[in-house]
């Protein structure tokens, strides 16, 4: 099912003169346009959503466990990696 939403949003007279620039050197009609930057948008936020909350979840769990890498071991792991290894990640410890 399609979700419809109208929503009257101001926006300053330059960022739309430069909005409908674009739709005239792309030959789209400016709707077109501002869902395409809408929907780049909510994707973008929502990627940045999910690092955040695993991020969270990260350090959470670090908290209770204590359980970590140091950074030489994770550069180890990423060089032996570059380096065409096919390697494990290191163990994590206290």
């Amino acid at each position: 099912m399609a979700f419809a939403m109208k929503a009257n949003v101001e926006i300053s007279p330059d960022i739309g003169e430069r909005l409908q620039k674009l739709a005239v050197s792309r030959d789209r009609e400016l709707s077109s346009l501002l869902k395409e930057a809408v929907e780049q948008y909510v994707e973008r936020e929502e990627k940045r959503e999910a690092f955040r909350q695993d991020a969270l979840r990260a350090w959470e769990d670090y908290q209770e466990t204590g359980l970590h890498l140091t950074l030489e071991e994770v550069e180890e792991w990423f060089q032996q990696l570059a380096d065409g290894e096919d390697v494990e990640p290191p163990a994590c410890h206290v």
